[in-house]
């Protein structure tokens, strides 16, 4: 028999045991950190703001468990999200790889290839994975099956425009993607062998090139960026609110309880900076070299997770 999803995860970190141990302190205990899609070495990382250095990295051309002819699959990476209380990060990458990784000992305990520059992906309820690519213009599902790495199990394509975001809505039950000047709404058939979606409400968002989409920390709301402007995005009412701060050019967004910043990627570089920003400008954490594409705060995500 095949077990999929989060039905492996408590498993799995029984058999992590005390391997890791001493990384996962760092990062469980890190009270300012946060987890970065790092196109300069190809790698996702987490990086203590206090501390003001890398404390953890995932790269899959160290990876034991990627296959060598596979490690392209995740050039460029696109994103990176902390899930399952963030004991795990789901990554993307612009070669098209998708991987779910451990935090406790860095095992890639699923991944697959989108293609297509995949710019985002996200967990749904039952443990699959969907995921956005720009080029070609798709969503991708995938029976995520952890109980080994399986590159080449069931895949299910959905059209969107310019495919850059997915974000899981919990108490809705239903995947939001923001697809150019329009956002989509798709209901989830909770199969977990052939998993699809069906497209439920489409609603009209100002300006072009919708890019991130992330819920805003403790609010039933989503942060919403295009080309020249960031949002919040209200579910319920559908209706979209200017932020306040830096608009432009703005790659992801990310907030947090109480004293924690908004946080922004502003491409110094083409699409990428060595620097994350608070929304007004202020550098939050910089190291020369690195080629940061998007960053998050290191928090459990309630609006997906439940």
């Amino acid at each position: 028999m095949q077990y999929t999803g989060k039905y492996l995860i408590t498993f799995f970190l029984l058999l992590a045991g005390l391997k890791g141990v001493a990384q996962t302190d760092k990062v469980a205990g890190c009270r300012r950190c946060l987890v970065m899609a790092e196109q300069s070495q190809h790698r996702i990382a987490i990086a203590d703001v206090s501390a003001g250095k890398i404390i953890w990295e995932w790269n899959p051309a160290m990876a034991e468990d990627v296959k060598p002819e596979h490690v392209k699959w995740f050039s460029h990476p696109s994103e990176a999200k902390m899930v399952y209380g963030r004991r795990y990060v789901l990554m993307a990458a612009s070669g098209g790889g998708v991987a779910l990784v451990r935090i406790a000992d860095k095992k890639t305990v699923f991944y697959a290839y989108a293609g297509g520059n995949t710019h985002s992906a996200e967990l749904l309820p039952d443990g699959n994975i969907v995921s956005a690519s720009s080029t070609g213009n798709f969503l991708m599902l995938f029976r995520a099956d952890t109980s080994g790495t399986i590159v080449n199990g069931y895949t299910k394509k959905i059209p969107i425009a310019f495919g850059h975001n997915v974000v899981w809505d919990a108490r809705r039950s239903r995947l939001w993607t923001a697809a150019m000047d329009s956002m989509h709404v798709f209901r989830y058939n909770n199969n977990l062998q052939q998993p699809d979606l069906f497209q439920d409400t489409v609603m009209a968002l100002p300006g072009t090139e919708a890019h991130d989409l992330f819920p805003v920390f403790g609010a039933d709301k989503l942060w919403l960026t295009n080309a020249t402007h960031v949002y919040r995005f209200d579910p319920v009412t559908g209706k979209t609110l200017p932020a306040k701060g830096l608009q432009n050019d703005i790659k992801s967004v990310s907030s947090g309880p109480a004293g924690f910043p908004v946080i922004v990627i502003r491409p110094k570089v083409s699409w990428w900076t060595d620097e994350v920003l608070d929304a007004n400008g202020k550098s939050i954490f910089r190291e020369e070299g690195l080629k940061i594409y998007k960053a998050r705060w290191v928090l459990t995500d309630t609006f997906s997770e439940r």
